[in-house]
């Protein structure tokens, strides 16, 4: 008689083909662990490939009654598993003109970041998997964004000084559910993921259906449209940085007026996020470069809001300053 075994869990392959392509040399690591499906297969499979060496990291956000719960279920599956759990509370109520969701997930990151430096851990291995590889992409066209939008979520990245990876970005949700499912790991569903006030839920709720409906899988394409957007980024920053050793930082004007106004453009915003943190809107950015443009005249005043602060001119050069 044939001894059945349980199907492997695909995060598995997809956390070893990350690790070569991002991190090879990973020993001590952080799973970010919600207790939802996505983060509980991810803590597995961690566990399965580095045993012993990797700590779950939970954040209570405070939002919802059912986070209570969600810590219980995360102490208990931690504790069934041998698996060392840390749990950080946060307030992540939102300020005036900020999104609940931008709050949350800012406080969520800093919390992250001070619970993997705390243990010493090489990196924070994020759950994040094909199904928001595409809401994220989608939302980035909704809103007309550029470049840097349509790349959605990088596999890998630094925030609050700490190192975080997303190994599962080319698998589909219903396949972390399905494993989970059939090798009976618990977990839990929170409830705000069907509240469709937030536009994340309704692209979840309608449009990735009626993609599915159309184009059946359709996430291995976004998710390689959103690769191809990434490279294209790089490509510019490293054009930017050629043009900005040519005009200097800040830039000086006279020799902006020396490139073209794409290069002008690109070059522009490439400082502003790098120098300032600033990502400048479209109609800000094309008022500037009509104004460099104009710039002919040692009088000619520039001065120009952007994002948070403005941008003007001081001699020969900009000047981006924050506001108070």
């Amino acid at each position: 008689m044939t001894r059945s075994t349980a199907p492997a869990n695909p995060c598995e392959q997809a956390l070893a083909q990350w690790c070569e392509r991002c991190a090879p040399n990973l020993t001590h690591v952080a799973v970010a662990y919600s207790a939802g499906a996505d983060s509980t297969a991810l803590l597995l499979a961690a566990q399965q490939r580095w045993p012993g060496q990797v700590t779950a990291l939970h954040v209570h956000h405070g939002l919802q009654a059912a986070a209570d719960a969600f810590e219980s279920h995360a102490r208990k599956f931690c504790e069934q598993h041998n698996i060392a759990l840390q749990v950080a509370h946060v307030q992540a109520a939102h300020e005036p003109g900020q999104s609940p969701e931008d709050a949350a997930r800012l406080a969520r990151y800093a919390a992250l970041a001070r619970m993997a430096q705390h243990i010493q851990a090489e990196c924070v291995l994020l759950g994040q998997h094909a199904d928001d590889q595409a809401e994220t992409l989608l939302l980035a066209l909704s809103r007309g964004a550029g470049l840097p939008g349509l790349a959605s979520m990088s596999e890998r990245f630094e925030r609050a000084g700490m190192g975080f990876g997303r190994p599962l970005l080319e698998l589909p949700a219903q396949a972390l559910r399905d494993w989970l499912q059939s090798a009976g790991h618990a977990f839990v569903d929170d409830p705000s993921n069907t509240d469709t006030r937030f536009t994340r839920n309704r692209i979840r709720a309608v449009l990735l259906p009626a993609w599915d409906a159309c184009f059946p899988g359709f996430r291995p394409m976004l998710a390689r449209s959103a690769r191809h957007a990434a490279q294209a980024q790089r490509l510019l920053d490293e054009l930017a940085a050629i043009d900005l050793a040519h005009t200097g930082a800040p830039p000086q004007i006279e020799r902006l007026q020396s490139l073209g106004r794409d290069r002008q453009a690109n070059a522009l915003r490439h400082w502003l996020r790098t120098s300032a943190g600033v990502a400048a809107a479209t109609a800000q950015l094309n008022e500037l470069l009509d104004q460099i443009e104009a710039c002919t005249t040692r009088g000619h005043r520039i001065h120009i809001k952007l994002g948070p602060g403005h941008v003007e001119r001081v001699g020969a050069c900009l000047r981006y300053t924050p506001a108070l």
